[in-house]
């Protein structure tokens, strides 16, 4: 699960919003004041919106962490990997010149 992942859940069970939608909506049902297919629309209309700003917060805090490393100039995950294959093929390249000077 990725960081944003978690601030994500995070953030929509602190404020409880998919809970308290379904609790507004059940009640109107309740009510009479909508039909059991309309309520389930709702629903899940806006259980789309508060997962789309959901999604727009994870973007946001991804883009934040990704602008903050590069002004700290951390290297990211793919330049650490990059370096690791670079580091691998100059020690396999190392250690065929050493295998061939000691044969000589």
């Amino acid at each position: 699960m990725s960081i944003n992942e978690i601030v994500h859940k995070a953030l929509m069970a602190g404020i409880g919003i998919p809970e308290k939608v379904t609790e507004i909506i059940d009640d109107l049902v309740k009510k009479g004041e909508l039909s059991e297919s309309q309520g389930a629309t709702l629903v899940k209309e806006c259980s789309d919106k508060v997962e789309k700003s959901g999604d727009d917060i994870s973007k946001s805090i991804s883009e934040i962490l990704d602008k903050t490393l590069d002004k700290m100039n951390i290297p990211t995950r793919s330049d650490v990997e990059k370096l690791n294959k670079k580091l691998t093929t100059l020690s396999a390249r190392v250690k065929k010149l050493e295998d061939s000077q000691t044969k000589t």
